[in-house]
This record gives C-alpha cells, structure tokens and sequence, in this order.
C-alpha cells in the first residue's frame, strides 16, 4: 500500500482546486476567535476587524472573524463526500474589550453555522487540557462576586455531512473490517471526555512560526482519523499548520491534502516528518502492543477474549475485530516541502 501527502499552500477560503464530494473527512483546527495571537490574520482577511478591535467592541469583531471562517465551512461541505465527518478542534476565548470581561463562544457558533449548511451535528467531545496551574479562578478571588471559573478544555466538534456512510462493494467490505479499532479502543475513544492527551513540544526553528503555530496533539488527529475514515481515504485539514494531521494521516494509512497560507511552514513540516519518523513508523506496533496488555489484563481477571484475529493471531473481544490490519509504515519519501509518499508493510 502507498499514501500521499499534497501541502497546497493557499487560501482555503477558496478551495476552487478541490472537486466535489471529493474528501473522505475533515480533521482541523482554525485559528480562534478572539484569541490575540490570531488578531492580525483575521484583520488580514477583513481590515474591518481592526476598527471594531480598536473601538472596543467584542461582538463585532467576533462576529466578524467567524464571517472568515464561515467561508472556510462552507468550501469543507461542498468537497466532503456524503456521509463523511467534520471534526473541529476548537477553544472558546475569554477577553476583556471596554473594561468588561467575557467569553467569545466559538464553538456555539460554528455550531450553528454549520447546522444551518446542511451538517449533521453530532454528540461532539471536551477535550480537557493540561494546566499546570494551582488556581482555579479569575477576578475577585475569593471575595464573592467578581470572581470566573478557569478555562481549561476545548471542544472536538463532530459534523456529518448527510446520511451515514455506505460500503456496499466486497472490497469496500474488505477495507472497512481491516480499518476497524480493537474494542478497548472503541470504548476509550468514543468517549465525550478526553483527557490526558498532551502534545510534544515542538522546535519551530522560527520565532515567526511559533507565534503562529497552536498545535494539537498527535494521538487527537490519529484518533479522530482512526475513528472515522478507512484506509487509503483521503483526509483534508484546511488550516494544516504545523501538519499534525499529515502526520496523523501518515501513521495510519490515510492520504492527506493539507491547506496552509504560510509558506514558511513548508520546510517545517518535513523536517516534523523526519524527526517522527521512528514514532510513525512504529505507531502500529504501539497500538498492537497496547492491546495485547489488554489482553493480559483480562486473562488475569479470568476473562479470556473469545476470537482470535486472522492476521496477528491475538485474541479479540468481538467478530468485528478478526481482520484487523495495522498500517505499518515501511518508509516516507519526499518529494519537496509540497508533497510527500508513504509506503506500507503488507
């Protein structure tokens, strides 16, 4: 098997070069409202956006900014294939404009957005964060009533775009079993809390990337990527960045087509290639590895599994698990900072 990696670097308000129904699932996370670091890019799309900072009115500005990314959700519905999924990583932002402290609910508004599109809206999940803070509060204190509860989770938006997805022929039947999750996976994974998951810290090489750069997790997009798509699909992130999900997509035989505006992220993101290539290559062995310690761990308890996968000859919890097969990355070549290949183990 062979996957390919595009990095098209251009305006994803516009995504005039993908066709139609074209991609199998969205994987990203946009820049976010309201959040200063992100100011500059959203006045770059819309020069109005500074006038309502400068005058100190919030909801203008905010509602503006989504008018940007509203573009963006749009072009995502017209290239998703029927029965694909959108997942949104996104934070809401708190911010004080005019002397007066408030949260800017991105999430409620893509949400609606989106809905009034044409997407399913689906259970989604909070994603809490790490903090390393001792606090638990903002304001007054512990002098009632001035004081706010801390902001620490994020929300993974979950969007379907029309009716559930079909596979009808033998070898869509095929692909789907061997793309199938172990059963502890399934029952960690589909969960609408996730916690713990923590990214590694990046050497941008670049002052102007780190203030540019707001990186999610590896394991949150090959999760996401894992749980709805199958083998060879191809997954869009329009607002690729830093590249985590071609990252994502690589380790778990996907094609991708990422989308970015800075260039600069170009040679970034192979250089992200070759310093993870040990940990993508080794993502299959992790994930078998994990799950024969669950195994261990129900013979201990007394409860043996009761079918054994074809292909590893481990025991499995279900018949939908018997033909599971990992996508073992064999080796990565690159073309140029625009393209990448993959190559698997059979």
């Amino acid at each position: 098997m062979e996957t390919t990696h595009k990095i098209i670097f251009e305006d994803s308000r516009n995504m005039s070069y993908l066709a139609d129904a074209s991609v199998d699932l969205i994987v990203t996370s946009p820049p976010y409202p309201m959040i200063e670091m992100w100011d500059e890019l959203f006045i770059t799309q819309n020069p109005k956006i500074k006038g309502a900072l400068s005058s100190q009115n919030g909801i203008l500005a905010f509602n503006l900014m989504h008018e940007e990314l509203n573009k963006v959700w749009s072009e995502s519905h017209r290239v998703l294939k029927k029965g694909g999924y959108a997942c949104i990583n996104i934070g809401d932002a708190t911010r004080t404009l005019d002397k007066k402290f408030q949260l800017y609910p991105s999430h409620a508004k893509i949400l609606s957005f989106c809905s009034d599109l044409g997407f399913d809206v689906l259970p989604g999940i909070i994603w809490k964060k790490q903090t390393n803070s001792p606090t638990k509060f903002m304001g007054s204190g512990m002098l009632p009533t001035g004081a706010y509860v801390t902001h620490e989770y994020e929300h993974i938006l979950l969007l379907r775009k029309s009716e559930k997805r079909e596979f009808k022929t033998e070898k869509e039947k095929e692909n789907r079993q061997k793309s199938a999750i172990f059963w502890e996976e399934r029952n960690h994974w589909f969960s609408d809390l996730w916690q713990g998951l923590k990214g590694n810290r990046q050497n941008l090489h670049s002052d102007d990337l780190r203030t540019r750069s707001a990186a999610y997790p590896l394991e949150l997009s090959t999760r996401l990527i894992n749980m709805f798509s199958v083998q060879e699909d191809l997954i869009l992130d329009p607002y690729l960045g830093t590249g985590t999900t071609l990252l994502s997509a690589i380790s778990s035989g996907r094609n991708s087509v990422g989308i970015e505006l800075n260039k600069s992220f170009g040679g970034h993101i192979t250089q992200r290639i070759v310093d993870n290539s040990d940990a993508l290559k080794n993502y299959a062995h992790l994930r078998l590895q994990r799950h024969l310690e669950f195994v261990q761990q129900r013979e201990n308890d007394d409860k043996p599994l009761k079918y054994l996968n074809t292909n590893y000859s481990v025991p499995v919890m279900t018949r939908q698990e018997i033909n599971i097969v990992l996508p073992s990355v064999m080796d990565i070549r690159t073309e140029n900072d625009c393209f990448h290949t993959a190559t698997y183990l059979d």
